[in-house]
C-alpha cells in the first residue's frame, strides 16, 4: 500500500511552483492530486465536492495555495494547508514547495536543483535566483516558464511593453497601466536584470484588480489598509501585495499615498 494514500492534495492557482508539485506528487503520490487548472487566487470552494468526498473516504485533504473559504462546520483538524502567503509569507518561511516535500517526508538527497531555483524564484522572484547562484540565462528561462505556467501569452507580453512605455513616474513608485489582467509579465520586463529600466516601488492597475511591487513595510500598511488582500514574497524585505476590484479613484488614492509617504524611494 501506498504510504500517502491518506492524503490527498488539492492544487491551487497555477505558476511554476505549483506545476512542480504537481510533477512531485505524480512521481511519488500518483492518483492522489486533484487539479481544475485554477488561477490565481483560487479558493478551496472549488473543490467543495470532492474535499467533502475526501474527509467522508476518512482521507487527509491538503489545501495548496487555496483561500479557505470552506464551510465553518468543517473540522480544520482534519486539513492540511500549505501555502506562502499571507500570515504565512516571509522569507525565512517554507515556501509550498518545501511544505509539501517535508510532508511526504522525503529524504534531503531528493531535493534537486531545479525545486532550490523554483522555490527561490517563488520566495523573492529574480532577486532571488540571484541569491541562489542562478545564472542570467537560468534566470531567464525560470521567469519564462513561470509566466507560461501562468497562462501568460504573446499578447499579454507585448502589452506589457506597450504599457511599460507608457509609465508614469510619481514620488516613490512607478505606474503602470495595462489592459491585461496580469502583472508578471510588466513586473519582469521591469527588472534592470532583464533588461528593464529598473524601480523601487510598483503599481500596476489591471482590468479588474491592482497589483504591487514593494518594499516590506508598504506591503504590511496595503494589507491592513485593504482587509481581503493577498500579499506573499520575500517578507519582511519586500514582496508583492493584491487585490481584486480596486479601480475606483478612492481606492487607487489610498495605495498612491501609501507608496508616496515611503522614505528614500526613487521613482523610475
Amino acid at each position: 500500500m501506498n504510504r500517502f494514500n491518506n492524503f490527498r492534495f488539492f492544487l491551487g492557482g497555477h505558476d511554476l511552483e505549483m506545476g512542480e508539485i504537481k510533477t512531485l506528487l505524480s512521481s511519488v503520490a500518483p492518483g492522489r492530486c486533484e487539479d481544475m487548472g485554477l488561477a490565481w487566487g483560487a479558493k478551496a470552494s472549488g473543490y467543495a465536492a470532492q474535499i467533502a468526498a475526501s474527509l467522508a473516504a476518512g482521507e487527509t485533504p491538503v489545501l495548496v495555495e487555496l483561500l479557505d473559504d470552506l464551510p465553518s462546520t468543517l473540522d480544520r483538524r482534519l486539513i492540511v494547508i500549505a501555502d506562502h502567503h499571507g500570515d504565512r509569507a516571509g522569507g525565512e518561511a517554507p515556501t509550498s514547495l518545501h511544505q509539501i516535500f517535508a510532508l511526504l517526508k522525503l529524504p534531503a538527497a531528493a531535493w534537486t536543483r531545479r525545486m532550490d531555483l523554483v522555490a527561490a524564484n517563488d520566495r523573492a522572484h529574480v532577486a532571488g535566483l540571484q541569491a541562489a547562484g542562478a545564472t542570467i540565462t537560468e534566470i531567464i528561462a525560470i521567469r519564462a516558464e513561470d509566466r507560461a505556467a501562468q497562462g501568460i501569452t504573446e499578447a499579454d507580453e507585448a502589452e506589457a511593453r506597450r504599457a511599460i512605455a507608457e509609465r508614469c513616474r510619481a514620488d516613490g513608485f512607478t505606474e503602470v497601466t495595462t489592459t491585461s489582467n496580469t502583472s508578471s509579465a510588466i513586473a519582469d520586463l521591469m527588472l534592470p536584470a532583464l533588461g528593464g529600466p529598473g524601480y523601487d516601488s510598483l503599481l500596476v492597475v489591471m482590468l479588474g484588480k491592482i497589483a504591487v511591487f514593494t518594499c516590506g513595510d508598504a506591503i504590511q500598511r496595503l494589507a491592513a489598509a485593504f482587509p481581503g488582500s493577498y500579499w506573499g514574497g520575500d517578507l519582511p524585505r519586500r514582496g508583492f501585495w493584491g487585490m481584486e476590484g480596486g479601480g475606483e479613484d478612492r481606492t487607487l488614492s489610498q495605495i498612491r499615498i501609501i507608496l508616496g509617504e515611503l522614505p528614500g524611494k526613487r521613482a523610475s
